[in-house]
């Protein structure tokens, strides 16, 4: 059902992330886990069954490939780059993924690594990692026909240390550049609450992901976009602001599918199903998992504790004394300019101390609530997340309709 209703929107490809902890132990590595492809395999069939093409997407790689919340690591450090044997570890992962589907028409790729942030000069490392990921794929494993898609440093914004001998196509052939476009005025903040749409807002749009994509215009190489789309408010949290919070962010969004036309820029939007945030389709506030967990999300929320499209109003207050004693503290402010720099001194105390710190407070909280439950009641829990059990987010699948030429009028 979810497949069927992905296609009714005139999309044919869809994103699949997956996290290493799917295929393999940390204290059994390099040996799949019984059954690994089991589920992955079932999410490909159906998609396949209404001609939808998928991409599988490393999102999650041993020991974080980013500081990322996603790269699932537990730090904001990316010790992926720092211990080769964790490198050697995803080569070994993607021969086992590609042998098992190479030849799979209805796999469309591989997205080799997920918003890599490797804090070496030029990306070194990345650059070398891309290197032997070929040589697995390609001639090892000879799967020649899959895409690959290949993520930029620094979170898929920065393509300035890849080699230029790529652009022959003899170096890494048959493959697409990924970029990831999120535009900040989709999210909570100054930019989003007061966008418009007017043409000056969207000059600047077009001006970052133009910025995005341009190592790779001047060298007319693939580009893809991997991954983009705003966050909506939602009535438990924002109220009577909900409506109009979320007329904008369908506004940023209307606005963002117009550029990609402009120059038929293929894309996968971020995310097709979640439990409200951002998804095509979402979890219905009365399932029982969203019953089951109400209280403790509504805790998170006002804490700001989840890294991704964060609201801080009812805590910034605590924590901008931590910001100031920091700038007041470091000598030169040149200091103060870390790699990844996307992460301003806000954004590092942001997930230090909120998303990892207090976090990791909650964790076994969080576990508990799963405690003594028998296989009915988790069954129930996850019947939360079918198809029939989850609403729609009409205002986005319209626009994705719209965008695909579907005439409305006949559905």
């Amino acid at each position: 059902e979810d497949a069927e209703f992905f296609k009714s929107l005139g999309l044919n490809c869809i994103r699949i992330a997956i996290n290493y902890h799917h295929f393999e132990d940390d204290h059994n590595p390099r040996v799949l886990k019984e059954n690994a492809f089991k589920h992955l395999d079932r999410a490909i069939s159906a998609c396949a069954k209404h001609s939808v093409y998928t991409i599988i997407d490393l999102h999650s790689a041993p020991g974080g490939q980013s500081g990322g919340w996603h790269a699932d690591a537990g730090i904001h450090y990316p010790m992926f780059w720092k211990h080769k044997d964790f490198q050697d570890r995803v080569v070994w992962l993607w021969k086992e993924i590609a042998a098992h589907y190479k030849d799979n028409p209805w796999v469309a790729g591989y997205n080799l690594l997920n918003e890599p942030a490797d804090p070496t000069p030029g990306a070194q490392r990345l650059i070398r990692l891309y290197d032997r990921l070929f040589q697995a794929i390609r001639e090892e494993v000879k799967d020649t026909r899959h895409i690959i898609f290949l993520d930029g440093n620094t979170f898929a914004t920065d393509f300035s240390g890849f080699p230029e001998d790529v652009k022959d196509g003899v170096r890494w052939p048959n493959t697409a550049f990924a970029i990831h476009d999120y535009a900040v005025e989709g999210f909570p903040g100054e930019r989003g609450e007061n966008y418009e749409g007017t043409p000056e807002e969207v000059a600047v749009m077009r001006q970052k992901y133009k910025r995005k994509r341009r190592w790779m215009d001047e060298r007319g190489l693939c580009v893809w976009n991997g991954e983009w789309g705003p966050v909506y408010a939602r009535n438990e949290y924002d109220g009577e602001e909900t409506d109009k919070i979320n007329a904008r962010r369908e506004c940023v969004l209307r606005d963002q599918l117009a550029i990609y036309k402009e120059d038929k820029l293929s894309w996968s939007i971020w995310l097709y199903k979640d439990i409200g945030f951002q998804g095509m389709v979402y979890v219905s506030r009365d399932t029982p998992y969203m019953q089951h967990f109400r209280d403790f999300l509504a805790r998170k929320h006002r804490l700001a504790v989840d890294a991704w499209g964060k609201d801080d109003t009812q805590v910034k207050h605590i924590y901008t004394p931590i910001e100031t004693l920091i700038r007041e503290s470091v000598a030169d402010p040149s200091y103060l300019k870390l790699y990844p720099p996307l992460w301003s001194v806000q954004e590092r105390v942001t997930r230090l101390s909120r998303t990892i710190l207090i976090a990791e407070f909650l964790v076994n909280e969080w576990a508990d609530m799963f405690r003594d439950m028998n296989e009915q009641r988790l069954e129930e829990l996850a019947r939360s997340f079918r198809f029939k059990n989850c609403r729609k987010r009409d205002g986005l699948n319209q626009q994705l309709r719209e965008n695909a030429g579907l005439d409305l009028t006949k559905r």
